[in-house]
């Protein structure tokens, strides 16, 4: 099998990581390409001793490591804040978080990416996690119309030290909510309490505010369609706590204007 056969299935995977890890798409996959290119010229091995995609994953680490800021645009870099938001959190820190929360690996596989042991990576998820939260604590709106789901997301949102302003489980409560009290940060299903719309809830928000949203449903294809711009951030119920914490990190850590308010 080929070298871009065993790879393909992974490629998406690790520039959704990219971008996670650089707080830009054109950046990591600047850094995705390097590494494929490193690999199809023999100056890079995939590790016989791990799986494909996490060989993949260790060899993309191994290229932002030794290039560092050799492959950033001068300019873009200079008036991104989101590049200086990241410099406030340690790198290593940034990755353990983003490897386990975001694309699901073990401790144990993470550590190989990285190259440290199983501990350290569980330490500086910690690490990770107070950081983000400490900078980003702001006023959320939770859009759900199941109780106890509702009740969960709460729950979670709190233990991160964000403040849940408002909650609704209908289109119309949603709207009347933001007209109270802007929220920092909107979390939505798609499918509400009176049969109304969360997406269409959601747009009528954005219409006001530049928020960001996380849509957290059951139903993903409506809005996977490909016909229009896609969420960058859904989760599909059941959810994961940890995949939730880290939608709403990664949310409020890269969106612009969240990015203005802190530069």
């Amino acid at each position: 099998m080929s070298l871009l056969a065993r790879l393909a299935p992974h490629l998406p995977y690790v520039r959704r990581y990219a971008r996670a890890l650089t707080g830009d798409q054109a950046t990591g996959d600047n850094y995705v390409r390097v590494a494929l290119e490193a690999l199809a010229a023999g100056e890079r091995q995939l590790p016989t001793d791990m799986t494909p995609r996490v060989a993949l994953y260790h060899v993309f680490h191994a290229i932002w490591s030794a290039t560092g800021a050799q492959l950033e645009d001068g300019a873009a870099v200079e008036g991104d804040d989101a590049a200086h938001r990241l410099m406030r959190i340690s790198p290593r820190s940034r990755q353990a978080f983003l490897l386990t929360a975001l694309e699901g690996f073990t401790p144990s596989e993470a550590a190989q990416i990285l190259a440290v042991d199983p501990r350290t990576v569980e330490r500086l998820i910690a690490e990770a996690q107070s950081d983000i939260d400490a900078e980003l604590a702001t006023d959320v709106l939770i859009i759900e119309d199941e109780a106890i789901i509702s009740a969960d997301i709460e729950s979670l949102v709190k233990e991160l030290g964000h403040r849940v302003t408002g909650t609704a489980t209908t289109h119309d409560e949603a709207v009347d909510a933001v007209s109270r009290h802007k929220p920092g940060l909107v979390l939505a299903d798609i499918q509400l309490a009176d049969g109304s719309s969360g997406i269409d809830a959601v747009k009528d928000i954005l219409k006001r505010f530049d928020v960001p949203v996380i849509f957290i449903t059951a139903f993903p294809e409506r809005l996977l369609t490909g016909e229009r711009p896609e969420p960058t951030f859904l989760i599909t119920k059941p959810f994961q706590p940890e995949t939730v914490k880290a939608a709403i990190s990664q949310a409020l850590f890269f969106h612009p204007s969240r990015q203005k308010q802190a530069a």
